[in-house]
C-alpha cells in the first residue's frame, strides 16, 4: 500500500512540475492594453486635459521561438476603432521588440483609450511583455507612467 501511495505521489508531483514548466507559455492570446491619450488635472476652476504621447511596446521574451502579431488595434473611450496598425501579420523573432505610437496632440482615444493585441506562435512560446508607456510635458511639468496588458482571450 505504501508503495502505491509513493507511486501516486510521484506521478502527481511530476504532473505538477510539468504544469509549472508550461506556466507562462502559450500558442497565442488576445490582450487588452489600457492607455490614455490624455488625463485630467485641476487648473483653476475646471479640469483641464493633459495630452500624452502613447508608445505601445510589444516584446517577444522567447529566446528560441518567434511570435506573430496578427492584430494591433487602437480604440477610443467609447470602444470605437480609431486605428488598425497592422495591414499584414508581423513576425517578432526571438527577443525582438516593436513599438506602435500615438502622438501627443492626438486626443482621439481619450482618457479611456486602449489597444487590443493578438499574437500567436507555432508552438508554446514565452508570453510577450506588452505595455503602454504614456508621457507628456507642458511648461515645467512632466508626467510618465506605464500600463500592462491583460489577457482577455486564450
Amino acid at each position: 500500500m505504501r508503495l502505491v501511495l509513493r507511486i501516486v505521489a510521484a506521478v502527481v508531483l511530476v504532473a505538477c512540475l510539468a504544469g509549472v514548466a508550461q506556466a507562462g507559455r502559450s500558442t497565442g492570446q488576445l490582450l487588452y492594453v489600457p492607455c490614455y491619450s490624455h488625463i485630467y488635472h485641476y487648473q483653476g476652476v475646471k479640469d483641464k486635459p493633459f495630452n500624452l504621447a502613447i508608445t505601445l511596446s510589444v516584446r517577444n521574451t522567447d529566446m528560441a521561438r518567434s511570435i506573430i502579431l496578427t492584430q494591433v488595434d487602437y480604440f477610443d473611450t467609447d470602444g470605437n476603432l480609431v486605428r488598425a496598425y497592422l495591414k499584414a501579420p508581423m513576425v517578432l523573432t526571438p527577443l525582438m521588440t516593436r513599438e506602435f505610437l500615438v502622438s501627443e496632440p492626438d486626443r482621439s482615444g481619450g482618457s479611456g483609450a486602449n489597444f487590443l493585441v493578438r499574437w500567436n506562435a507555432e508552438g508554446p512560446a514565452n508570453l510577450p511583455v506588452v505595455e503602454s508607456v504614456m508621457i507628456g510635458t507642458s511648461s515645467n511639468q512632466g508626467i510618465s507612467f506605464t500600463s500592462r496588458a491583460q489577457e482577455i482571450e486564450q
